[in-house]
């Protein structure tokens, strides 16, 4: 009977299943050769992608305005108590006003997309690309042309960071203990971050930290401030230990 019952489960919540990864994940690229040393460089921050929500029963994404705006705050401050302590001058990025905006998110969007596609395809080892496969390899970019966004002028890179949260509702939680009962695998919750630096020059991604696991819950100042650290650890040119002052705020964006 009970063995029933969990066959009759695991039919009823299999196409909710997350399948978990049957190989170990990287979480971090670096452009082979590529070393920026500590006062060499002036990187322009791009305003941070943002997106916080609740994750339905069915797993979907129900988008939570406030959620947002909490996180937007509280990144931004965190970001802002970091970035003199990177090791290069960072600055803030000046949204351009009217339709010149419109390629600044869309710039912002494709390196989600190419940070994606990173995890897909080299991070995983599973997966990776035939073109991918060595391990001196990392070869991804934005393209020649993201150094004609108005403000970048004058900078050599680009940090880009994107992170996205979806809180496990209750009858997601609930979800999960029943398929758990059953031996099936379903996730509660999301919290995915990508920060990249690309080369104004040339268009390439030269590092990247991407993580599908991130802590820190972006709600509260804590939580941000140890998102921020883990986005930004490994980051090129950044001291082993520095002080960490704070700075003018960074607004973020949602999507």
């Amino acid at each position: 009977m009970v063995k029933s019952c969990r066959v009759a489960l695991a039919a009823l919540f299999v196409s909710l299943t997350v399948a978990t990864a049957a190989y170990s994940q990287e979480k971090t690229g670096l452009k082979p050769g590529f070393v920026l040393k500590p006062g060499t460089a002036r990187i322009v921050l791009m305003r941070p992608s943002i997106r916080v929500g609740a994750q339905s029963t069915g797993g979907m994404y129900e988008p939570n305005a406030d959620w947002t705006d909490q996180a937007k705050e509280n990144i931004g401050t965190a970001l802002a108590k970091v970035q003199t302590g990177l090791g290069n001058s960072v600055v803030g990025y000046v949204e351009p006003i009217g339709s010149r905006s419109a390629r600044a998110a869309e710039y912002q969007e494709l390196f989600g997309a190419v940070a994606a596609s990173v995890i897909e395809y080299q991070f995983f080892k599973g997966n990776r690309l035939p073109t991918k496969k060595r391990k001196d390899q990392f070869e991804w970019g934005l393209g020649p042309d993201v150094r004609t966004l108005p403000g970048l002028e004058t900078a050599d890179y680009a940090l880009f960071i994107t992170t996205e949260d979806h809180f496990g509702s209750t009858g997601r939680k609930v979800l999960q203990v029943f398929a758990a009962m059953a031996r099936v695998g379903v996730t509660a919750g999301v919290h995915k971050g990508f920060a990249g630096l690309v080369d104004l020059r040339t268009g390439e991604l030269v590092w990247l930290n991407a993580d599908m696991q991130m802590g820190g819950d972006v709600r509260d100042a804590d939580g941000a401030d140890k998102r921020v650290r883990q986005l930004l650890e490994g980051f090129p040119g950044k001291p082993v230990e520095g002080p960490m002052l704070a700075g003018a705020p960074v607004v973020a964006s949602a999507d």
